[in-house]
């Protein structure tokens, strides 16, 4: 700003006020605008921040000041912002002043404030201001300014807007003529003024889009969606190259917006705009272009037809995303009575009409050059009946009509659309519904290409896009129900013992073919087979399944040939607990969606095997063995749900872990005669106690119930096939423990693991016995549930029993202080009732698992020995043990460890409390082995003592023995009080 202009502001001026939120500081912008009537580039920057200002404190007036709106408009501000615009060097600040206006009604919350703003059409005249919208942020905010406005509409402000004695509509008129602006936010913003537009419920607003705007505005809007498809398809036929599918996946979306906009408009039930874009929507776009497209034209045409024709492929999508997003009942009965009911003559009709109709077949009239002409009532007559004919199926029983088409009048089909069916007709459908054999599906060719694209010879896209036709048809609420009964599908009867037995055969097919090697039939696709099937043939209220023998025993053979498949990964060990749990949980938490699967652009794409190209499993075939295995796993699941819904069978076997047999956080348990370490947890800045019990299935940390001793409280469970154990490098008394969580969405790789501590215990001894029980509980749990596999499988296993009557595991703990174990040695003869008690072993028979490393070792015997001390005295009236007060005695062979190899299951030590009262001499057990040596341990002697010998010629030998128990890495380390 210049010194002049300064002065002239300041010195011959007022002087601005300090509180820029006030009616003087108005006053003073105010005299601002009226001291610079026009915008040169010297006071260009100083108008831009008055503008600026004044709508600061018109925001704040509303709030806290009306006067300040008062003055706003007595003095007529506004007539200075047309004026600026309208100068030459107005477009400087034409962007301050949309931007102000913008600004100002978006923050108004008074609506008399808002009504004196709009008043004396001021508004109206900035509307209707020639801007240079070649300027993009011009645009940008015009439209803004606009949508801004449209918002505020209402019942009584759309008097401001809509002038009925003029017919005049500024705020729309203008708006819709960016409705195909390049610009994508522009196009957004448009379609959202005009949704606010219709919804207003004033009938003269409505007759006047009706008669000046409704018909070349849905005739444009339709013919650009056609446009679009066009351009869609030919992306669709070019790009097969599946890691450039960007253009593809935004052609798609913007797609989706116009279908979803169109529904939009249906949903706000305005009957007469309804009306006229149903018929431009059904006669440029649905009909010609979607249905004809099917199949080939010349064959029931006599008339060649250059029109271009669509790949059946994007034909089968878009029909899908038009019954899956639209659900305005003229529009979708309509279209499903045509492609289900259409029989040659019919269509042969059609395409004639079409054929030579040139109305449809040419883009409609710009929508300036229709306002323009608006002006003379008779061309604009004129012009709205030649671009508003429709379409009537049911002319063609009109002879007149017929014969004008040379078309054989000797049968008169019958009418294709319900809204013209009779209740005779209608009755007449519904009791008699048609069972259709593939020489009917040829005289329905629409409906026929349906079921024929179910064929998967080579690749199963037509066959997933032609199931997501038929499903979202058959399920769309507005199709009537007489229309898909009339061709036997079944999906909203309740009696569906007549069910097309022509698709339930390519159906199954389907499911057949899915289960062979190498199939191309993808998750996805026999996802989407499988729903259809149970909606033919299953009925989920009364949980009734109509299914013939035969279609039962090929289903029943497609289990069959799921289950074998995956026998052959199961025997060659490539499927493990983690791959077969985690497909069935995401079977479970992410069941399929149509939806979901027709919005992906790379459904679309030549089918990808590589998980480089980004695509998910279920939409891909499988790269490798594993992903081979994952799918034989996921395939078996889903023809196995089938197949027990179909015969009302409970599922009893799946999931492999069953919640309600879990322990709970918060459960009270029962801790007497239970194996209990304690321990300490370091968990980020805090420390806690806690006593660990490892479960059959389950790692568990209790805290003791201060209440009632021997019973304590979960404070921690989870699965114990998902424990991960590490010693800690620098201290020998902690462990590092991390337990995993499962993946529960299929967009995340891996999860935070549910617990990562550090378990400090009270010595090296029950630390180390920790790590080893832990490692046998995650390999238990894991064998457990291989069987509970096999089981599903019906393949054969030795059953594994590794719980006692309480539910808690007796093994869990084999080595824990107080046990003895025989952990080495050959199988001992069988000894008869009658030998003395003195010479009789004393066998376990619970447990059949044992030490990782002695994994392959079988029916080795296990014993127990104790020894009762005048200290333990107490414990032994009690039935109670603690680490502390209990002894273990470790008999172990040293010199046969080259038979564990080869020899049995090893059984699980068991606690011999009929022997805790009387002592017992290790010397009058009965004869054990050649070489054989007993170590008592303590868990509390802070040194080791040469070990006790059962065979005195071994005495000599004790420091070699204890040297090797030592580097033995199934024996731990030894202490004796």
């Amino acid at each position: 700003m210049d010194l002049f202009t300064r002065a002239r502001n300041t010195l011959f001026g007022a002087t601005q006020p300090r509180n820029p939120h006030s009616i003087e500081n108005l006053k003073y912008l105010y005299g601002v605008l009226h001291r610079n009537p026009t915008v040169s580039d010297v006071n260009r920057d100083l108008l831009i921040e008055t503008l600026r200002s004044i709508s600061e404190i018109l925001i704040w007036g509303d709030q806290h000041d009306s006067s300040v709106f008062d003055y706003f408009l007595e003095n007529g501000t506004l007539i200075y912002f047309l004026n600026y615009m309208r100068q030459k060097n107005g477009r400087y600040i034409c962007v301050q002043i949309l931007q102000t206006l913008n600004i100002l009604f978006e923050n108004i919350r008074n609506e008399t404030s808002l009504y004196y703003l709009l008043s004396n059409n001021h508004v109206d005249s900035i509307i209707l201001h020639k801007f240079d919208f070649s300027d993009e942020e011009i645009t940008a905010y015009y439209i803004s300014f606009l949508k801004t406005l449209s918002l505020k509409l209402n019942k009584h402000s759309i008097h401001f807007f809509y002038n009925e004695r003029n017919s005049d509509f500024p705020l729309y008129v203008e708006a819709i003529k960016f409705f195909n602006h390049p610009e994508t936010m522009v196009r957004i913003a448009v379609r959202t003024l005009t949704l606010n537009v219709y919804k207003v419920p004033d009938p003269a607003m409505h007759r006047f889009i009706l008669d000046c705007t409704a018909t070349e505005y849905f005739s444009n809007l339709v013919w650009f969606v056609r446009n679009h498809v066009l351009d869609f398809d030919h992306l669709v036929r070019n790009n097969r190259e599946i890691n450039n599918r960007g253009q593809l996946t935004s052609s798609l979306e913007e797609y989706l917006d116009h279908i979803h906009y169109i529904q939009d408009i249906f949903l706000l039930n305005v009957h007469s705009l309804n009306n006229v874009l149903k018929e431009q929507l059904m006669n440029r776009l649905l009909i010609p272009v979607y249905v004809f497209s099917l199949i080939k034209r010349d064959k029931f045409s006599r008339v060649k037809d250059s029109r271009v024709m669509l790949d059946q492929l994007t034909t089968l999508f878009l029909l899908a995303e038009i019954f899956l997003v639209i659900d305005y009942r003229p529009v979708v009965e309509e279209l499903a009575d045509l492609i289900i009911s259409a029989d040659i003559e019919t269509v042969e009709a059609i395409q004639l009409r079409y054929g030579q109709q040139v109305s449809y077949s040419l883009p409609p009239t710009a929508l300036e050059v229709c306002f323009a002409n608006n002006e003379s009532n008779g061309e604009s007559d004129e012009d709205t009946n030649d671009s508003n004919v429709s379409l009537k199926v049911v002319d063609i029983n009109d002879e007149d009509e017929r014969r004008r088409y040379e078309v054989d009048t000797t049968s008169i089909p019958t009418s294709l659309y319900v809204s013209n069916w009779t209740d005779d007709e209608k009755s007449r459908r519904s009791k008699d519904p048609m069972r259709l054999n593939n020489t009917q599906l040829a005289d329905r060719p629409y409906f026929g290409t349906l079921i024929h694209a179910l064929q998967c010879d080579e690749n199963d896209q037509s066959c997933f896009y032609a199931l997501s036709v038929l499903l979202t048809m058959t399920t769309n609420p507005s199709v009537d129900s007489v229309i898909i009964e009339s061709v036997c599908l079944t999906t909203k009867s309740s009696d569906k013992s007549f069910y097309n037995t022509v698709l339930v055969d390519k159906l199954c097919h389907i499911l057949q073919l899915a289960t062979t090697p190498d199939s191309s039939i993808r998750i996805a696709t026999l996802s989407l087979a499988i729903l259809l099937l149970k909606k033919l043939v299953y009925d989920e209220d009364n949980h009734t399944s109509y299914l013939s023998e035969e279609h039962s025993s090929q289903i029943d053979h497609a289990l069959k040939q799921a289950t074998e498949a995956l026998r052959r990964y199961f025997s060659q060990q490539g499927l493990s607990v983690d791959m077969f749990e985690d497909e069935y949980r995401q079977m479970q938490l992410n069941p399929v969606r149509t939806e979901y699967l027709l919005k992906d652009s790379c459904m679309l794409l030549p089918t990808t095997t590589t998980p480089l190209s980004g695509v998910e499993f279920m939409k891909r075939l499988p790269s490798g063995d594993i992903e081979r295995t994952r799918r034989s796993i996921r395939v078996f699941f889903l023809i196995r749900a089938l197949f027990l819904e179909l015969n009302s069978t409970s599922e009893t076997e799946l999931p492999l872990t069953k919640p309600e047999n879990l322990f709970q956080e918060n459960d009270r348990l029962d801790l007497n005669n239970r194996d209990l370490i304690a321990c300490t947890i370091h968990m980020q800045d805090k420390k806690d106690r806690r006593f660990l019990v490892i479960d059959q299935m389950q790692f568990i940390l209790i805290e003791p119930d201060i209440k009632k001793v021997g019973w304590g409280f979960v404070k921690f469970s989870d699965l114990m096939q998902d424990v991960d154990v590490l010693n800690d490098k620098e201290d020998s008394h902690s462990l590092h423990i991390t337990i995993h969580k499962p993946v529960t969405n299929i967009y995340v790789k891996t999860s935070p693991p549910i617990l990562n501590a550090k378990f400090t215990f009270d010595n090296h001894i029950h630390c180390m016995t920790a790590k080893q029980n832990l490692i046998e509980g995650r390999q238990r749990a894991r064998q457990i549930k291989l069987s509970k596999i096999a089981l599903i499988l019906g393949l054969e296993t030795t059953p594994i029993n590794t719980t006692n009557q309480s539910g808690f595991n007796v093994s869990a703990l084999p080595n824990h202080p107080g046990r003895a174990a025989l952990v080495s040695g050959p199988k001992r003869p069988s000894i008869s009732k009658n030998v003395p008690i003195m010479n009789r072993p004393l066998a376990s028979n619970i447990s059949s698992t044992s030490s990782p490393t002695f994994s392959n070792v079988d029916h080795i015997r296990s014993y127990s020995l104790s020894r009762v001390h005048s200290d333990q005295s107490s414990y032994a009236g009690s039935g109670s043990s603690t680490p502390s007060s209990s002894r273990r005695t470790s008999l172990s062979d040293k010199h046969d460890k080259s038979r564990r190899g080869s020899t049995q299951l090893i059984r699980a030590t068991k606690t011999l409390c009929e022997w805790q009262e009387h002592p017992v001499n290790p010397l009058e057990q009965p004869f054990l082995l050649e070489n054989t040596s007993i170590q008592i341990l303590s868990p509390n002697s802070d040194r080791t003592h040469s070990p006790f010998l059962c065979n005195p010629s071994l005495i000599n030998e004790n420091v070699d023995a204890e040297s090797d128990e030592q580097t033995n890495d199934e024996s731990i380390v030894n202490e004796n009080k």
